[in-house]
């Protein structure tokens, strides 16, 4: 998103991806209202409902008691009162595809980051090794978008201060019947979480577990959790019976939540996940990620295009995406505090308090709404296509 912004600002971006292809399964697939107003700034909201997807508006829990609902993105006064959900690789070729359309884009794939390259202090650019061999790039501006356990991150020497997490989740694939619920639901019992996300024709299952407890769960055979997922939802337990064929088929996804307290250095600027890893309570990551590329390109694109971008040009995105960071991780936080441990550990009582109070008053639930569909401080497109020309300096490298 980042490298498609700048571009289209007139400002010439390599993007490096470390992979071959973006097919990556059980990623976050979640696109948000406040991502699809960007599409449509860009003037790509037509093309993307073309990609295939669906569409989510309330966000649903069954507990013992019965569905609840937490909450209604339809309450919302949104262009796209709903989740797009899409796989990661689909969203991913469809940003590529648009950004590929502008002349000063360039994508390498199969280019793995190794380092940072530095020249008196200041980060100039990146080696990174490819089927060529290793390789060095010079850039103006290096962005490190590589993740929760960024590469570019580390060698920067910059280190993330870490909150914690009370859980992991197992992700894998349940196939869908005709009589299936057609909406994505959480469901909720003492010692148990399971997230049943509706994707067309079989559902993505997360199996919510305490952290640290994949080991031994996987020691206890595959049954363990077909009979878990059987006696938590009776209208599966036939084909639970049979799926997941194996513990290859269920990926482990090791929660954590941290941010870097400094976000950049001379010549670098860390965003998404690698300044930020956010718990996948709300599946806000990838739209907390594109709002902070939204902010780095209207605040970098000019001082890139111009070549005069220094150290406080990169301190004023961190200062305006930290809000948003800290607002919606101290959500996650209190989620994970106030119900998911609670429940995963059994002390809940059955429902927990908290989700029985925004299942009884409309008014709490256009808060999660607000929260997870608009986000704090949502980001708009602010630059001009190509203004300015192209520029003539090293190209950005946007590392992934």
């Amino acid at each position: 998103m980042l490298g498609l912004l700048l571009a289209r600002a007139g400002v010439d971006v390599l993007v490096l991806e470390k992979h071959d292809d973006f097919f990556r399964d059980f990623r976050g697939d979640t696109i948000h209202p406040s991502t699809l107003d960007v599409l449509d700034e860009l003037g790509l909201g037509n093309r993307f409902a073309e990609v295939p997807q669906q569409r989510v508006s309330e966000l649903l829990v069954m507990t013992d008691e019965g569905m609840t609902s937490l909450a209604d993105l339809e309450d919302l006064e949104v262009a796209h009162p709903y989740i797009a959900f899409v796989p990661q690789w689909d969203f991913l070729d469809f940003l590529t595809d648009a950004a590929r359309e502008l002349p000063n884009f360039e994508l390498r794939m199969g280019a793995e980051v190794e380092d940072i390259v530095e020249t008196v202090g200041r980060v100039s650019g990146v080696r990174y090794r490819s089927a060529d061999g290793l390789r060095e790039v010079a850039a103006t501006l290096t962005v490190a978008t590589d993740g929760r356990d960024s590469i570019v991150r580390r060698r920067a020497g910059l280190e993330p201060v870490a909150f914690g997490a009370p859980m992991d989740v197992l992700w894998f694939r349940l196939s869908r019947e005709e009589t299936d619920p057609g909406a994505t639901f959480g469901r909720f019992s003492a010692g148990h979480i399971v997230a049943m996300i509706y994707r067309g024709d079989y559902w993505q299952v997360g199996y919510v577990i305490p952290k640290g407890s994949d080991a031994v769960l996987r020691r206890q055979g595959i049954d363990v959790l077909r009979r878990s997922l059987a006696e938590l939802m009776p209208a599966f337990a036939n084909r639970v019976q049979r799926e997941p064929a194996g513990w290859d088929d269920v990926k482990t996804l090791k929660v954590q939540v941290d941010r870097l307290r400094r976000w950049h250095r001379p010549g670098l600027l860390c965003i998404g996940d690698a300044a930020h890893a956010m718990s996948p309570v709300g599946g806000v990551g990838i739209n907390l990620a594109v709002q902070d590329a939204v902010a780095a390109a209207n605040l970098l694109a000019r001082p890139l295009r111009e070549g005069t971008l220094g150290d406080g040009d990169l301190a004023r995105v961190a200062r305006r995406r930290r809000l948003p960071t800290v607002v919606t991780q101290a959500f996650q936080r209190a989620v994970g505090r106030r119900v998911l441990a609670p429940t995963l550990g059994g002390t809940s009582g059955g429902t927990p308090r908290a989700l029985r109070a925004l299942g009884r008053i409309s008014f709490l639930r256009r808060l999660p709404a607000r929260l997870l569909g608009v986000g704090v401080l949502p980001e708009h497109v602010r630059i001009d296509p190509a203004a300015g020309g192209p520029s003539s300096r090293p190209a950005p490298a946007v590392t992934r």
